[in-house]
């Protein structure tokens, strides 16, 4: 008899209000690194009904103009009517920026970590992605469905929205979905049931198809309706989407966010890395899971500790694994920088739907570039690439 596990995963759309927080403020850093690679930057934002609140401490040779970033940004989201909360032409946009503590530059200026703290990154040959495939399932969902409102397949809806997916492992294995849960904002005159009809067609069916079965649960808009989504049905807030912004819940995190934040903070150049070392010993064949930690502390170069678990899965002794990444990456914040080539303008395209199993050439932390070396040092020989359990 096999073992029945679950693993749910969820996200949210790019107007959910929390994202929208998060995706203004990587416009502001994007803006800021294009002028000035070298640009400290840390940013928050806040949106509630009708307002966006941007704060934070930045040190730069350049200038942003934030009023316009954030409307733009509200713009390419989709909030040009107020009917859903904010929209962009009538928003109050408050800024309150202010210079970096010198006290923490002087520590970054001697090329130390930004900040302290822990960091994690995952991979799995679960999916080709090398990611787990309930939070892969739950992004594809909230991509799919803000597709549907832009192109017009699905009508009246909002830019607000969330799924949450359900997956069954038997031994590990991923089988079946067995409850979707879709929240989509939409006008007053939208009916119900023709809206829940579309989701299924349009949204839900195209992306699990193949994992639904006569079993599978579906709950759309449970409450009954969602008229009133948006800044005005949640206060939005930078970082509150860690989870949906990293594995779903699979792994651990080391609580820190991402969004609005220059490479020299470790809580997101740290991450990147401790992916990429995930995914590389993932990629290599040394393992099928593979969690790795990452620490530092305040002002200082070296890690405090990088740690690495196979969870049990490797096919080599662990501790050449740690001995072969120890080896070839140096993972101090420089090198880390340096070598995902960091300081670019290419943050803001992250803070919806993901930071990593994203195929995009600007990710440079998903490259599988090492994993030959890792394979070579661990002296397994060379193989055909790792097979997902899950294909697309």
């Amino acid at each position: 008899m096999a073992k029945i596990t679950y693993v749910t995963s969820e996200s949210v759309t790019e107007g959910h209000p929390d994202k929208l927080a998060d995706q203004i403020s990587d416009a502001v850093l994007d803006a800021l690194i294009a002028q000035d690679p070298m640009s400290r930057v840390a940013i928050e934002c806040l949106t509630t009904t009708g307002t966006v609140i941007v704060a934070g401490e930045v040190t730069t040779k350049g200038f942003a103009d934030v009023q316009t970033i954030a409307r733009r940004k509200l713009k390419e989201i989709g909030y040009t009517d107020p009917r859903f909360g904010i929209d962009c032409d009538d928003a109050g946009v408050l800024v309150a920026i202010h210079a970096q503590s010198p006290n923490i530059a002087q520590g970054v200026d001697k090329e130390g970590a930004g900040d302290q703290g822990m960091m994690y990154g995952f991979a799995t040959t679960e999916t080709p992605e090398l990611m787990p495939l309930p939070i892969m399932l739950a992004h594809r969902l909230t991509k799919k469905l803000a597709e549907a409102r832009k192109t017009g397949a699905i009508d009246h809806i909002g830019p607000d929205g969330k799924s949450q997916v359900s997956v069954e492992y038997h031994d590990g294995v991923p089988k079946r979905v067995s409850t979707v849960v879709i929240a989509a904002q939409h006008t007053d005159d939208k009916d119900e049931d023709t809206l829940k009809q579309e989701i299924i067609e349009e949204v839900i069916k195209p992306v699990c198809g193949r994992f639904l079965d006569s079993n599978t649960k579906i709950h759309i808009n449970a409450t009954g309706k969602f008229v009133i989504g948006g800044p005005e049905g949640d206060t939005g807030v930078t970082g509150r989407k860690i989870i949906v912004d990293t594995y779903g819940g699979v792994g651990r995190h080391g609580g820190g966010c991402f969004s609005g934040k220059d490479p020299t903070k470790v809580d997101r150049s740290g991450a990147y890395a401790a992916r990429w070392v995930a995914k590389n010993v993932v990629a290599a064949g040394l393992a099928d899971k593979c969690e790795v930690q990452l620490s530092y502390c305040i002002g200082v170069a070296e890690p405090t500790s990088v740690n690495v678990d196979c969870l049990g899965t490797n096919k080599v002794e662990e501790d050449k694994i740690v001995a072969a990444v120890k080896k070839h990456f140096k993972l101090t914040p420089r090198w880390i920088i340096d070598t995902l080539q960091l300081r670019r303008p290419i943050y803001q395209k992250a803070a919806a739907y993901g930071h990593f199993g994203r195929n995009d050439p600007d990710f440079t932390w998903e490259n599988t570039d090492k994993a030959e070396t890792l394979r070579k040092e661990c002296g397994l020989a060379a193989r055909q690439a790792v097979k997902a359990v899950v294909e697309n």
